[in-house]
């Protein structure tokens, strides 16, 4: 009956999660405009902050709650399924043409700074002068996107700012709190009751869940055929959860991975996906079918040694 009970509040929290950060930019947006916020400022920072709000909420309140393992996997995870399942996946479908800014700025970008977390994590902790670089990255990186005047590679919420837009702004972030410690809660119960690691529960479920937001946008805009918006949001995406979530979390409570623990697949797996994304960019300006596949296949080999992992 707990396990039950562990899973139903699991899918309520991917629906808070995913409705609530749904609310918080549409609202957000719509608010912004009507202040006279730019369409440039409100992509760069409402935008990119709604697409990565479900891993930001989990992966800060597992940090605090002491869930570190869930915290840092929830991260890596999501970002491989970002690249892996889901960019992968739709270039399978339709090759996607990159925008210049993807192949010349966010390529390179996306590399370093999944080396650099890498590098970080080694030694199993993130400290908070550790976390406080990574966010200061974060807002260098933003700076960089307010001085590139091409077209963004956003989609903006449009429409007018109505009392309503208050209402959905202040319940979509409720809703993207609570899912964020409810999924948190559940997914640490569910682990202790299949007695599999956090880390590896972290890695597949959760950070499928977080992902959620970002598979409903990239396949929306695959369809509509705006290959740009895909590989765009994707990329930023990675690179805001790496230095923006994974920062404010280690600067909230320094992270302490469990001694003895299999990482070292994950992270050679995330610096892996962001190269081969890299590469493929700068090749073609796109990402074809075929690699396609092969990104499609490194997140399916990331989620079997998982399970194998699981299964030992």
């Amino acid at each position: 009956m707990a396990a039950l009970l562990d899973v139903a509040m699991l899918l309520a929290s991917f629906l808070l999660l995913w409705k609530g950060a749904e609310w918080f930019v549409d609202s957000a947006a719509r608010i912004g405009r009507a202040a006279g916020m730019s369409e440039l400022v409100i992509g760069l920072t409402i935008v990119a902050f709604g697409t990565s709000a479900p891993e930001f909420a989990v992966t800060v309140a597992a940090a605090i709650g002491g869930s570190s393992e869930i915290a840092v996997a929830n991260v890596v995870g999501s970002n491989i399924f970002n690249l892996g399942i889901i960019l992968g996946g739709c270039a399978l479908f339709s090759a996607l043409e990159a925008g210049r800014a993807a192949v010349r700025r966010d390529g390179p970008l996306l590399v370093a700074v999944s080396l650099a977390v890498a590098l970080a994590l080694l030694d199993g902790r993130l400290t908070r002068l550790e976390g406080g670089l990574l966010f200061a990255g974060l807002l260098a990186y933003l700076l960089l996107l307010g001085q590139d005047r091409s077209p963004l590679e956003e989609e903006i919420p449009t429409g007018p700012a109505t009392w309503l837009s208050g209402v959905r702004l202040v319940a979509g972030l409720a809703g993207v709190v609570a899912g964020g410690k409810l999924l948190v809660v559940s997914a640490s119960d569910l682990a202790a009751m299949a007695g599999v690691p956090q880390w590896l529960i972290g890695l597949t479920i959760v950070a499928a869940g977080t992902s959620a937001s970002e598979l409903a946008t990239s396949i929306v805009a695959s369809r509509r055929g705006r290959h740009a918006i895909v590989v765009g949001n994707l990329v930023g995406s990675d690179i805001f959860n790496m230095l923006g979530v994974l920062g404010v979390a280690a600067m909230a409570r320094p992270i302490t991975l469990t001694e003895g623990g299999d990482y070292a697949f994950a992270f050679v797996s995330l610096v892996v996906t962001c190269l081969l994304v890299a590469v493929f960019l700068r090749t073609g300006s796109r990402i074809s079918r075929r690699e396609g596949l092969i990104l499609v296949l490194v997140g399916v080999l990331r989620w079997a040694e998982a399970f194998v992992q699981a299964g030992r």
